[in-house]
């Protein structure tokens, strides 16, 4: 089916308040963008007719290079922040999308690969090496997107795009794909939560043990005080006249 839709937006922030939330799973476009005229104007169309904050979710084995490359340069002029989060996999196509945000988070567990573009071409020797130099600027233009970001040599994005490189979450970061790691707020909070009860504990159980030791105190001075009294009586009283 002609212009199926790869991205859903879950909240368009017809409120005004709450972050716009895009899904972006599966193969990017089944159909190719290279002569669609309408798909592309469909994604922009959604994109900048609000504002605000947007949130990228991306889980994606990749697709269409061309349908990347829009997108992308839509997401980049884009005048408020992205936030892309990639929770499953970010691969080839997907991975040039990724490089829009203006943050990139990973979930732990998430993979981003970039490898060499590919086509399939059929004719003589001169339309092959028409193909192989068409592929090498289509990687050119991929890598501009990688070095932007990751501020990597293009010799060095060459050779990771040459031997297909997968990047765990860690790996990304250090290279400079992604920006952090996503971040689990329940348990932070929840973290946080115990460490100040614990602590709170600790401090009303010292007060306890301070408070009846002072009390313990105080009645042995008094215990003390009252044993002083009655000796005293009992010396005055021997020596008092008959």
């Amino acid at each position: 089916m002609k212009h199926k839709k790869f991205w859903v937006w879950k909240n368009q922030n017809e409120d005004g308040n709450a972050q716009r939330v895009l899904e972006l799973n599966g193969t990017i476009a089944e159909e190719s963008w290279f002569d669609d005229d309408v798909t592309p104007e469909m994604f922009k169309k959604e994109l900048f007719e609000r504002t605000g904050p947007v949130v990228l979710w991306i889980n994606s084995p990749g697709g269409d290079c061309i349908a990347a490359s829009r997108i992308y340069s839509m997401l980049m002029d884009y005048p408020d922040h992205v936030t892309v989060k990639i929770d499953g996999i970010a691969a080839s196509a997907a991975s040039v999308i990724a490089m829009a945000g203006t943050t990139v988070l990973m979930a732990p567990t998430a993979l981003l690969m970039i490898h060499n573009p590919m086509t399939v071409a059929w004719g003589d020797h001169q339309d092959m090496q028409k193909a192989a130099g068409m592929l090498g600027e289509v990687k050119e233009s991929i890598i501009n997107a990688y070095e932007l970001r990751t501020g990597l040599s293009r010799e060095q994005l060459s050779t990771l795009m040459d031997s297909e490189t997968w990047m765990n979450a860690h790996k990304a970061i250090e290279l400079g794909f992604a920006d952090a790691l996503l971040a689990d707020e329940k348990r932070e909070a929840t973290g946080q939560s115990f460490a100040f009860s614990s602590r709170t504990a600790q401090v009303a159980l010292l007060n306890k043990i301070a408070e009846k030791q002072d009390r313990r105190a105080k009645g042995s001075r008094q215990k003390q005080k009252s044993a002083s009294f009655d000796e005293l009586e009992k010396r005055l009283n021997l020596i008092k006249p008959q």
